[in-house]
């Protein structure tokens, strides 16, 4: 997984945005904005990506996303509660359709107990209310091939979450549709019933 997977994925990701008429924000603290400069690089962005939040220190991410210093002292910087707390605030601030977040630790430093580094959480959160959170252990596999990953996965995810919608909306309509014949059925079954008694 390198820069080619990345700039595969922003293209699929942006063109699938623009269909949908979807916008997105990230908010990252170990890539460093790696997410925003991977869609950003490529031409005609900017009618999808509104914004990016780097929030490397716990301040920035209490300052820019809103996250919670109880949350930071409770579950710290790299945790699901925080990485999810980092999305929402990036899809408030911004106003826009989606965002994602990355926490984690890229090393070569930075581990602490229960927390190795190559330990990455990532958020995405949607306008319809939808939160998606996924960890990863990457292993100390160096310092930028853990952030190249990262920027990977949180792709991957805006990208499953642009599709979410989407897929739910179409079995509705069907079901829908599905409905109408048997209200359209219910006289004739009536009428039946009727010719009954005669027949007795």
């Amino acid at each position: 997984m390198g820069g080619s997977d990345a700039r595969a994925l922003s293209r699929a990701l942006l063109d699938l945005c623009r269909m949908r008429k979807l916008t997105i924000a990230t908010a990252e603290s170990c890539t460093g904005g790696l997410v925003a400069g991977a869609l950003t690089d490529i031409p005609g962005s900017s009618d999808v990506i509104d914004r990016g939040f780097v929030t490397y220190s716990n301040e920035a991410k209490r300052a820019m996303l809103g996250v919670k210093a109880t949350t930071l002292a409770t579950f710290g910087a790299v945790s699901k509660e925080t990485a999810t707390a980092m999305a929402v605030g990036a899809l408030e601030k911004a106003g826009v359709d989606q965002a994602v977040s990355i926490t984690g630790i890229a090393g070569p430093g930075g581990a602490t107990p229960g927390k190795p580094v190559g330990l990455v959480h990532f958020a995405v959160a949607a306008r319809d209310g939808r939160i998606v959170h996924r960890e990863m252990r990457f292993g100390a596999i160096g310092r930028t091939t853990v952030r190249q990953r990262s920027v990977v996965e949180a792709l991957r995810m805006l990208m499953e979450l642009a599709r979410g919608p989407q897929a739910a909306a179409k079995p509705r309509r069907e079901a829908a549709s599905r409905l109408r014949p048997r209200v359209a059925r219910t006289p004739r079954r009536s009428a039946v019933k009727r010719r009954r008694p005669p027949r007795a």
